[in-house]
């Protein structure tokens, strides 16, 4: 019965296998990713009107002693120096 009932309701597969109704880990701010993890700033950048999207930036360990107290400026002027930028797009379940 579970494969006729994909086929009538194709909707219940994607809420299955993404699981966008649930967001993981609970109970957690993702908005304040420096309670998570060290030397990370959430950044939200406006990609079009009414579009935007939150990003972190975290420093490598070897710049976490510098990176230590730093306002979001400092982390914006980061991004601007010569050590190069991975980006890590990442989709979460309640947060996308």
């Amino acid at each position: 019965s579970v494969p006729f009932l994909i086929r009538l309701f194709p909707v219940v597969l994607t809420k299955f296998v993404f699981l966008n109704f649930l967001a993981f880990p609970f109970f957690v701010d993702l908005r304040r990713p420096e309670l998570l993890l060290n030397n990370t700033v959430s950044l939200y950048l406006t990609t079009e009107p009414g579009v935007t999207v939150g990003i972190w930036h975290t420093v490598p360990g070897s710049r976490g002693a510098e990176a230590r107290g730093k306002d979001q400026r400092w982390y914006e002027e980061a991004l601007a120096d010569a050590h190069p930028v991975i980006i890590y797009l990442h989709g979460n379940g309640g947060t996308r």
